[in-house]
């Protein structure tokens, strides 16, 4: 796909005719969906950007983009600039495998750790802060380091990783070979509050959407549909993707996730958003405003 970089046409130019610029991330964890995409044909001869989640939501925020995945905190952090396409996240009802805090002893025996946080994180560093100040009663201090936890943990009670350095604790422990305790920060999550942990969702910009509602609405008909249709292929879609990871491996990490969007998960939303703005973290009067389709 695509990785070259777009530029913001003005309202009312003849470039408004264009079809939307759409984001996609080519991450394990998107990957029943893009799987999907490929073979269903159905965003062909789209303009379609390719890139890291940061990269996609930063596009998404800034207008070089008019639709596509965010993660959580930033999405909440936009809600005025931003509608969410309904049905549609990254998310856990229960472990995740790839968002973790990871220490060397349990989490009940520190009081005030020195904790490590992947610097490409944005959700999971928040949703961990959540977790060990409030569900937990620590007191941490904060470092951000690289993605690697290893090296995070050098000198540091905890880390927080993400991704496939995250699945790679989960599966084998930690690279260096020394004692870990793995903490999945979506299954804490839910043992807390009873609800699904979203870790991204889908958005299109609302001044795109309220111009090209029936662009908009195609282009939301054709990423529901893929969705499913890697979904119903998830063996396929593990055998192909298979490689740092075996296929089995991967089978079990997409059977875990959730590529939805329902009550319970705008709830989840609801529970995340409050905690971040009662912190200063996300704006106060953040609210979630739904792309409605076609009117």
């Amino acid at each position: 796909m695509p990785s070259t970089r777009l530029t913001t046409a003005r309202p009312g130019t003849a470039v408004e005719r264009r079809p939307p610029r759409i984001g996609l991330i080519s991450f394990l964890n998107c990957r029943p969906l893009l799987w999907g995409l490929e073979r269903s044909g159905l965003l062909a001869g789209l303009d379609l950007v390719s890139d890291s989640p940061e990269s996609v939501g930063a596009d998404l925020v800034a207008g070089r983009l008019d639709l596509g995945p965010i993660s959580l905190a930033d999405y909440l952090r936009h809600t005025e600039d931003l509608l969410l396409l309904p049905g549609l996240a990254i998310a856990a009802d229960g472990p995740v495998m790839s968002c973790n805090i990871v220490s060397r002893r349990p989490l009940e025996e520190l009081a005030a750790p020195r904790v490590g946080l992947a610097s490409t994180s944005r959700t999971t560093v928040l949703l961990a802060r959540f977790l060990l100040e409030e569900r937990f009663g620590l007191a941490p201090r904060y470092f951000t380091g690289p993605p690697d936890p290893s090296a995070l943990l050098r000198g540091a009670a905890a880390a927080v990783v993400i991704g496939d350095p995250a699945l790679r604790v989960h599966f084998e422990g930690l690279p260096d070979g020394g004692p870990s305790v793995v903490h999945d920060t979506a299954a804490l999550w839910t043992e807390w509050t009873g609800l699904p942990m979203v870790f991204a969702v889908w958005a299109v910009r609302r001044e795109y959407a309220e111009r090209q509602p029936q662009r908009v609405a195609a282009v939301h008909r054709a990423l529901l549909s893929a969705r499913d249709r890697g979904l119903a292929e998830l063996e396929q879609v593990s055998a192909e993707a298979a490689g740092a990871f075996t296929a089995a491996q991967l089978l079990s990490y997409y059977r875990t996730l959730r590529f939805g969007l329902g009550p319970d998960g705008l709830r989840a939303i609801s529970r995340f958003g409050d905690l971040a703005a009662r912190r200063g973290l996300v704006p106060g009067d953040w609210a979630v405003r739904r792309f409605e389709g076609e009117r």
